[in-house]
């Protein structure tokens, strides 16, 4: 997640200003929502621009291991003997195959993956939410530090832990047809 810039109100006669800086850091977000009770699981990825050099991992590798970490998280919050089967969608990342996500679904067998078709993100319901997250978390602000970014965006996933009836009708909405 990187702060996002879009279309604001403002007084007439005076431009909204808001500031940008150089930096490559990157903070990447896992989440799952429960699409029967709303509920909301996270987890974060911070990855600085110099990450390669620190790790010696490639930005997808560094990302599979997340994943694979979110899976294992998610096969925590819903286990087995209470779940028997939990579907997740996903759509064609990289980052979503690999050997770290297979030894994660074998550790979890009652976790199963739901490809979605390439280039559909609208088939998605986490995407209106993400959408929803942005707006709450990053439009038209500048994050001093990754650290600040990560805390905003902390205290916007909490928020949405707060009304779920609101994330239930962010996901249940049906995606706007584009018309030739």
């Amino acid at each position: 997640m990187v702060p996002t810039l879009t279309a604001t109100l403002g007084v007439k006669g005076h431009r909204p200003l808001v500031g940008t800086r150089d930096n490559k850091d990157l903070l990447y977000v896992f989440a799952v929502v429960n699409l029967v009770s709303a509920a909301l699981h996270a987890n974060t990825l911070e990855s600085p621009k110099d990450a390669k050099k620190r790790t010696g991992q490639s930005k997808t590798r560094r990302l599979q291991e997340a994943f694979a970490a979110h899976l294992r998280h998610v096969g925590r919050v819903y286990p087995p003997e209470r779940c028997p089967r939990v579907v997740l969608l996903i759509d064609n990342a990289p980052w979503h195959r690999g050997r770290p996500i297979t030894e994660a679904l074998q550790a979890n067998p009652h976790l199963e993956l739901k490809r979605l078709p390439s280039y559909s993100p609208q088939l998605n319901p986490i995407e209106r939410f993400w959408k929803k997250l942005r707006r709450r978390a990053t439009h038209n602000r500048l994050f001093a530090t990754l650290a600040a970014l990560k805390a905003s965006l902390r205290a916007s996933l909490c928020y949405f832990q707060t009304v779920r009836h609101k994330v239930k009708s962010i996901l249940e909405r049906r995606p706007k047809r584009k018309t030739a």
